[in-house]
Formats: C-alpha cells, sequence, structure tokens
C-alpha cells in the first residue's frame, strides 16, 4: 500500500540514522580503519544489508523511500521499479510493492549462459525505471545498471538509496552528467549528529570520524598502509 503520510525530509533522516544505529548497522573504528571496496581506509562502514531482518525497521524505510521519491519525482512517473545485483533487489521488490508496479533487477554483468542477460524480469521499450539501490558512495557504480536499463529502451533518469555517504563532491555531478537524479533518506552527517546525541561511541572515535568526514581524501591518503 502507497503510504499516504510521512514527516519532513529532515525527521525521515534523523529517524534513518536511529534505526541504523540501533540494528548496529552503523561501524565506527578509528584505531584499525575498514577496507573500503576502492581499496582506501575508513573509519566508517555501513551495512544496509542487515537492514532486511529487521521487519519493523525496514517497513518504515520504505514507507521513507517511496514517499521520498514521489515527493520528489512525481506520484505517476515510474512504470517499472529496478533492483542493482544483489543490495537492491529486497528493496527494489518492497518499494514496487508499495506503488504498485512491476519490479525487475538488474545483474552486474551477464550471467554468462542461457539468454546471457543483465535484467531479470519484464522491462518494456519507453518503460521509465527507478533504480534502487542500498547505499551509493561516489555514484559510480549505478552508471552501469542505468546503461544496462537504457539499453532495452527503457529510460532511467532517477535512482533511490537508503543511504547516500554525502562527502564526496562529486557524486551527484557524475550522477547528473549522466541524467541521473539522486535520491536518499540519509548521509554520514545525519548518522553522526544521531550518534553523538545518543552517545552511540566515545568522543574521541566520534572527533575522528568527523575529521573524516569533513575532508576524506586528506584522512586516506594519512592513513594508507
Amino acid at each position: 500500500m502507497i503510504p499516504t503520510s510521512y514527516p519532513s525530509p529532515e525527521e525521515m533522516a534523523r529517524l534513518t540514522a536511529r534505526m541504523l544505529l540501533e540494528i548496529k548497522a552503523v561501524h565506527f573504528n578509528a584505531e584499525t580503519p575498514f577496507t573500503l571496496a576502492s581499496g582506501l581506509p575508513s573509519p566508517t562502514y555501513i551495512d544496509c544489508r542487515k537492514l532486511i531482518s529487521y521487519p519493523r525497521i525496514r517497513a518504515t524505510l520504505m514507507d521513507f523511500l517511496t514517499v521520498t521519491v514521489m515527493r520528489n519525482a512525481g506520484f505517476e512517473a515510474f512504470d517499472n521499479i529496478a533492483g542493482g545485483e544483489t543490495a537492491g533487489i529486497p528493496f527494489a521488490a518492497m518499494v514496487a510493492e508499495r506503488m504498485g508496479l512491476p519490479m525487475t533487477y538488474v545483474r552486474k554483468k551477464p550471467k554468462g549462459y542461457g539468454r546471457n542477460a543483465r535484467i531479470e524480469g519484464e522491462m518494456t521499450e519507453g518503460q521509465r525505471v527507478l533504480l534502487v539501490e542500498d547505499l551509493t558512495t561516489d555514484g559510480g557504480s549505478k552508471l552501469s545498471f542505468v546503461d544496462a536499463i537504457r539499453d532495452t529502451g527503457a529510460t532511467c533518469g532517477h535512482t533511490a538509496v537508503i543511504f547516500y555517504y554525502g562527502i564526496f563532491p562529486q557524486t551527484e555531478k557524475t550522477l547528473g552528467d549522466h541524467g541521473v537524479t539522486l535520491h536518499a533518506l540519509c548521509t554520514w552527517w545525519d548518522v553522526l549528529a544521531e550518534a553523538k546525541a545518543h552517545c552511540a561511541f566515545n568522543e574521541a572515535t566520534l572527533k575522528e570520524v568527523e575529521t573524516f568526514l569533513e575532508a576524506p581524501k586528506k584522512w586516506q591518503d594519512a592513513h594508507k598502509s
């Protein structure tokens, strides 16, 4: 069912951050940094996949994501909801159910046998497709999914995520140059604010995380092994 009422974007961001902290999807570690997919170090890590195991939280966040997209992009703006392999698939299914729309998913690469397809499910020429993922860092990984969708003759001008890093200035430009608008529920800044409000981590850790968020490249250069 499509949600018909919802809080302000600011309150949705705060509540999303609170939920991510509550289920321990947020990890801060300044002493032993995490290694990101890029190979660079970071004192922060987030695991949005944990959300699928918490029914009340996942339902609330999918309501938030659905109304955010409809408010920002339009209530009749889409014909198909596509999830990116793999983390985006369950969230795309839940958004599609709320919006009463077909759901598909996009493989990272052709599976190498059978139809050798990247799109699973029914996607047709001219459909307006919303790409749903769990998160985005610099936006780069979304472009391959968007291109695969457009190769079918469908259009894809919007992507929706639960979490957006919000610390790399080129992200929205990267997507925008590709004709894609980003919709997100919260960023690291929202999580940091909520973590401070609830003393979720010790003061030294929070301070180091803030230093990283203010200048991520400088922090990473200083902590390369």
